[in-house]
């Protein structure tokens, strides 16, 4: 069953039951460890299609200059690089994440690649985001909502800091066509951990990755989930048969 219907005191790490305190400090695990190998493993568990869904998503997200944006566990920063890119000198994009050494190797990247200026990088908790209310006009959160404790929080809080007329974007991994599950399944649990051993030398991470996309709320139960937090608009595209979702609301 997904975390949002589950008690106050207890949530899911993977397939396992754990009280919503433990989970934090699970997750942050899971990052510390695979943080430096993070882009690789990327490129590797989805042939690259990472960087379309990611495309896919940005051009949604129809930044304009002066625009600022909340990329939220943005990580190693791909997608607010581009933001970067695309508000230009009057706006400003906050590249923000839980995880210190996910912010570190994000921080090199925007370095090594030369930006400066409009963008600036905060370590936070998306269920309570230290930001003042209808301060950006766009949020995004890319692969990070499932390893969030209190979806219902940070979807929430995400609502809290739009601007009237701001999109909240969600591209997240979740329900897959019934006709490729078998081989999904057979990917997910038996190759994805074997290429998190041999490439970062840690095959619990990618299994938690595995057991954290099944227990995420599938499509439907998200847009409800978004509507409930007061988004309106909400819609869904569905990637790669299903396999990736990007959910779209607006706060009007």
């Amino acid at each position: 069953m997904p975390e949002n219907n589950e008690s106050a005191d207890k949530t899911h790490f993977g397939y396992k039951t754990v009280s919503a305190d433990e989970k934090a400090g699970l997750v942050k695990g899971v990052f510390d460890s695979v943080a430096s190998r993070y882009d690789i493993m990327n490129d590797l568990m989805s042939g690259g299609l990472h960087r379309v869904w990611k495309r896919f998503a940005i051009d949604q997200a129809a930044a304009r200059p002066g625009h600022r944006i909340l990329d939220l566990a943005g990580g190693t920063g791909d997608l607010a690089l581009e933001f970067a890119t695309q508000v230009g000198s009057n706006g400003e994009v906050v590249l923000a994440d839980i995880n210190y050494a996910m912010l570190e190797q994000g921080r090199r990247r925007l370095i090594d690649a030369g930006v400066a200026g409009n963008l600036s990088i905060a370590q936070v908790d998306a269920e309570n985001l230290p930001f003042e209310d209808a301060s950006f006009d766009r949020v995004t959160i890319a692969f990070g909502l499932r390893n969030v404790t209190d979806k219902n929080a940070a979807l929430a809080s995400m609502y809290r800091v739009l601007k009237p007329g701001g999109k909240a974007l969600i591209l997240e991994f979740s329900k897959p066509l019934e006709s490729i599950k078998p081989l999904y399944d057979l990917y997910s649990f038996k190759i994805l951990p074997v290429l998190g051993k041999l490439v970062a030398d840690d095959e619990d991470s990618y299994q938690y990755l595995a057991e954290s996309i099944r227990m995420h709320p599938d499509q439907e139960t998200l847009l409800g989930m978004m509507r409930d937090a007061g988004f309106e608009r909400c819609r869904y595209n569905n990637l790669t048969a299903g396999i990736v979702a990007l959910h779209v609301g607006y706060r009007i």
